[in-house]
């Protein structure tokens, strides 16, 4: 049996205190015969998540992300890496047993440049067991393989990933002016160098969701937003899934410009009422099919899984479908990491 390499996983990781334990214990607990390395990149505000590493995992390694962003710390806990085989782990992630086995073997397989599964969204309070249920359907995430599952094989983009090293550095690693949508257009470049990047149905990260609307809301705006700048820098990256929620937000502002004008006709010009009628009935299809669809998907969810959390799903969808979209319409700003 041929010997598998020795692994560096890299972790990036700011104000990550009340998540990166459980994460860090996840990899430790890896039973990789070969060995790893562990290395945080640290670009934390204040000195709670680097007291933390340094206290709890004296066996880790930090590195400083002057930066803060998720790519630049990418990139430097790959500047300190040792080994030919690169796994990322986020700092909200927890990584299954045999998780680095298997990947590593699946990237050697395949002779992949990439391979990576599905995220496993986990909460620890109602409202994100509610977005976990709901990023993990395709009524809130589309069809991408990743999200909800699917056949073994060739893919646009995985979760989190375990590269070769060697097809990290050939395309110049992560790139740093995208705060988001960094591991998508990754995978964009190492596919465009010939590589193929792999998805393993067997292989499954728990994610913790955002605890509240408005982080949530503020996560899917930052996606769209910089989707947005990925599409214009590469626009044969375009996928049918990302027209969804653009045109969703579109077709509700028309249905609210239709509300207005059926006002103002029944207020200015009575006599034409049925006119005014006939808009705020047409105002309404629209709200009204996408609240339908978001309640008739949340029962089939409750139904399948029965979970009491189903009953949020409606909300938690509409705030990623509507704030990715918003995100999208404003782009990215202006600035050294917008342009």
């Amino acid at each position: 049996m041929t010997t598998l390499p020795p692994v560096s996983v890299i972790v990036p990781a700011r104000d990550a205190e009340s998540t990166l334990s459980e994460a860090l214990e996840s990899i430790l607990g890896q039973d990789y015969e070969a060995g790893f390395e562990i290395i945080v990149a640290d670009g934390s505000d204040g000195g709670a998540t680097r007291a933390l590493v340094r206290a709890r995992f004296p066996t880790v390694h930090l590195v400083a992300n002057l930066d803060r962003s998720i790519p630049s710390g990418l990139n430097r806990a790959l500047e300190a890496a040792r080994h030919p085989v690169i796994a990322r782990c986020d700092a909200r992630a927890t990584l299954p047993p045999g998780y680095l086995t298997r990947a590593v073997g699946t990237l050697r397989r395949t002779g992949a440049v990439n391979v990576g599964g599905r995220v496993r969204p986990t909460g620890s309070t109602f409202f994100e067991r509610a977005v976990a249920l709901a990023t993990s359907a395709p009524i809130g995430a589309g069809d991408a393989r990743y999200r909800v599952g699917g056949p073994e094989g060739p893919v646009d983009t995985v979760f989190p990933g375990v590269f070769r090293r060697s097809a990290l550095e050939a395309v110049g690693g992560w790139d740093e002016s995208l705060p988001r949508n960094e591991d998508y257009e990754l995978n964009w470049r190492l596919r465009e160098n010939g590589g193929t990047v792999w998805f393993d149905p067997g292989l499954a990260v728990s994610y913790r969701p955002r605890g509240s609307l408005a982080a949530l809301a503020r996560q899917y705006f930052d996606y769209g937003r910089w989707k947005r700048a990925v599409l214009a820098r590469h626009p044969r990256s375009w996928r049918l899934r990302q027209l969804a929620p653009p045109v969703l937000l579109g077709a509700l502002a028309a249905s609210a410009a239709l509300a207005a004008a059926g006002i103002a006709v029944l207020v200015f010009a009575p006599a034409a009422s049925t006119t005014g009628t006939t808009l705020l009935y047409a105002a309404a299809a629209c709200p009204l099919g996408y609240a339908l669809l978001l309640v008739l998907g949340a029962a089939a969810i409750g139904l399948r899984r029965r979970r009491p959390e189903a009953g949020l799903v409606p909300l938690a969808a509409a705030t990623v479908h509507l704030a990715w979209a918003a995100g999208f319409f404003a782009g990215p700003p202006r600035g050294p990491a917008g342009g």
